[in-house]
Order: structure tokens, then C-alpha cells, then sequence
């Protein structure tokens, strides 16, 4: 069972074999798991844009409902990149969905944020996100989940692991977080790390030239909605609101 929002959704991975035509580190994740039982199921309630109080409200009832033997939930980061907000607040918000969940017996699977130092229009909140991921940390450790820690995967520092919209990662980074995923719950697996493209060569001045473009079509839309207190995912159901089997994958690097 996964819970959380556009990360866990899959935003910035498209395929069209997939729900919703996207798979995302989750649905990777669980491919691999599928593999090691027959009666395995997976269900995927995560939608874009959601707030962790939205997740509260609209996916955390299902959750237990279902009663999951491992829940995923990856909440708070479109609440901690808004200004204004309070991490401490955020992640007693996680406390709480982690300590209900708990409550069903299931094993927990948590997050801390991404070191978003390598990205100049978020680096000033990387104190933020910092004292929320030591937050993640305390809710982990307060009741006993497994963590993934983003914070500390190098190559999620690097341009050629997220979409054109520098939000999401791509297919490198969701493949990257399901790797780490596995490897935190000690599941053996044959994903093996991707090679990224190599950087195209680009002169100042095309730099800036996408800088500004990028802010037109991904940051200024953005920042609207947030103004506009709309979600990008208003309309969007969950794509696999329903435990099922999976199909096996053949071959995991893509």
C-alpha cells in the first residue's frame, strides 16, 4: 500500500502499461516485491499535489482499511516548499498518520526530504527541509518504520535524474528511489544502478535561455495555483485504488 503525493504517484515517470500512465519508484517497487510472493497485492493511493493534511483526509481511512502488511508514506514535501509553513507542524502531521497506521500492525516506510541544495530556486529553504528530515528521523525512530533517506543519495543531485520540470525526478530517479527503497527493507533485488546520458554541452547563455522558459512553463503555473489555493491534482483519482496482482516486468532497467 502506498499513500503520499505526486512522488508516489509516479510524476515524471510515464509509461503507458501503467495506470494512469505513469509507474513512478512505488509501482517499481512493488514489481520487484511481486516477484518474491505469488499472492502479493498492491494498491497505490497517492495523487498529485495533495497537502499531508489532504492525505489525512482523503487516503489514510482507505489505507487502514485495507489493513497492508507495509504501508509506504512519503507526505509533507508540497507543504514544506511553500513559504510560511512550519516544519515542526508538517511532521506532527506525520507522526500522526505513522503512529495510525502503526496501530494496524503494519510495517511503515518513510521518507526524508531531498538535499535541494542543487536547485538555486529552492536552495533557501534547504534549512527547512533539513529540520524536517530530522523530524522524519525522530518519527522513525519514535515508531520503529524504515526510512529511505533521499537526503543521502548523491545522485539525486545531479540535473539528468528529474523531468524537465526540476519537481519530479524521471525514470532514472524513480528507478534510483526503488532501488533504495528495497535496499532499506533488505529485499534482495537485481536492480542495478542506471547510467545517466551525459550532459549536454551548454554555453551560459542557453542555460539562462531554459532557465527562463522552465520558469514559464513549470515555476509561474506553480506558483498560481499555490496563490489560487488549486491542486494540481483536483481532478485526479488514485490509479490503483484497489489491492491487485501485478504482471511481472521482464528486465527492470528502464
Amino acid at each position: 500500500m502506498a499513500i503520499g503525493d505526486s512522488f508516489t504517484e509516479g510524476l515524471g515517470d510515464p509509461d503507458p502499461e501503467s495506470p494512469g500512465g505513469l509507474r513512478g519508484w512505488a509501482d517499481r517497487f512493488a514489481e520487484v516485491l511481486a516477484e518474491h510472493n505469488e499472492e502479493f497485492a498492491y494498491a497505490n493511493l497517492a495523487v498529485r499535489g495533495k497537502l499531508i493534511q489532504q492525505i489525512i483526509d482523503e487516503q489514510l481511512d482507505t489505507a487502514m482499511e485495507l489493513r497492508p502488511d507495509l504501508v509506504s508514506i512519503c507526505a509533507g514535501g508540497n507543504d514544506v516548499i511553500r513559504p510560511g509553513t512550519d516544519p515542526d507542524e508538517v511532521a506532527a502531521k506525520l507522526d500522526y498518520i505513522v503512529s495510525r497506521l502503526k496501530e494496524t500492525g503494519a510495517t511503515v516506510l518513510i521518507f526524508t526530504g531531498v538535499d535541494v541544495a542543487f536547485q538555486p530556486v529552492f536552495r533557501s529553504i534547504r534549512g527547512k527541509v533539513a529540520i524536517f528530515n530530522e523530524n522524519v528521523r525522530k518519527v522513525a525512530q519514535r515508531h520503529d518504520c524504515y526510512v529511505v533517506d533521499q537526503w543521502a543519495i548523491e545522485e539525486l543531485q545531479d540535473s539528468r535524474y528529474w523531468a524537465g520540470d526540476r519537481l519530479h525526478m524521471n525514470a532514472l530517479g524513480h528507478h534510483t528511489i526503488a532501488r533504495a527503497a528495497l535496499d532499506a527493507l533488505n529485499v534482495p533485488h537485481e536492480l542495478g544502478p542506471l547510467d545517466p546520458p551525459a550532459l549536454p554541452e551548454r554555453t551560459w547563455r542557453q542555460a539562462r535561455k531554459e532557465d527562463v522558459v522552465w520558469a514559464r512553463e513549470h515555476l509561474v503555473p506553480w506558483v498560481v495555483r499555490r496563490i489560487k489555493h488549486v491542486s494540481s491534482g483536483d481532478d485526479i483519482s488514485a490509479k490503483r485504488p484497489e489491492p491487485q496482482a501485478l504482471k511481472p516486468r521482464h528486465g527492470h532497467d528502464g
